[in-house]
């Protein structure tokens, strides 16, 4: 039996875990950053010195250049949008080309909610069990992929798409899963034997995925 004591402290241990697990709560209506100001710790601009402008972005009006690799993303963070700065959010276009795709990745830190803005993507994600949830989404429908799964996307219809994508973290984080298999120092005796594959499929992938 654990100790009454023992029980109480196991509950604010949890729910304080829990809560750090998320983006805090903002503590001010909002904090557009202090240009000058370049440190760990949270610096806000003046209330009075604050205007709309501070809270629109108009960098994703237009689509990414997909044409080289069929797929382009513009993350929208409070690095380039200040406004989101603290309110534990963030969002991002992707523009796919005919069959382009946006490989399978995930994103650690963030739920993420995909919205069809143009096009047909066949859209999926995978559970901890391994069960493939996924479907082709039309224009105007959007789909949800839980924080920390594998999901994937490709434009499946006759014409350039569009996806506009929501995060509930300021700082979603995201692992693309062919470049942090094969783009990373892993070794590659390991890769050959994980994936049956030889010593020359694996220079190929890596020569593939490696950061230029």
């Amino acid at each position: 039996m654990i100790p009454s004591q023992m029980k109480v402290f196991l509950v604010i241990f949890l729910q304080s875990y829990i809560v750090l697990a998320y983006d805090p709560d903002p503590v001010h209506d909002y904090c557009i950053p202090r240009e000058e100001f370049t440190s760990i710790f949270l610096s806000c601009k003046n209330s009075s010195l604050v205007t709309v402008d501070d809270f629109v972005y108009s960098g994703i009006k237009d689509p990414g250049n997909y044409k080289h690799t069929g797929f382009s993303s513009i993350p929208v963070s409070s690095t380039v949008f200040p406004g989101l700065n603290t309110l534990g959010m963030s969002f991002v276009r992707a523009d796919f080309d005919i069959d382009g795709v946006n490989v399978p990745h995930f994103h650690p830190r963030a739920t993420e909610t995909a919205f069809v803005l143009e096009g047909r993507i066949y859209s999926g994600f995978v559970d901890s069990g391994s069960r493939v949830f996924a479907k082709v989404l039309e224009k105007g429908e959007v789909m949800v992929f839980p924080k920390g799964l594998v999901h994937f996307q490709m434009n499946v219809g006759e014409s350039p798409a569009t996806i506009l994508g929501s995060f509930n973290s300021q700082n979603p984080g995201l692992v693309k899963i062919p470049s942090a298999v094969f783009g990373t120092g892993i070794k590659e005796e390991l890769l050959m034997k994980a994936f049956g594959l030889n010593d020359k499929e694996i220079a190929k992938l890596r020569k593939k995925f490696v950061p230029q």
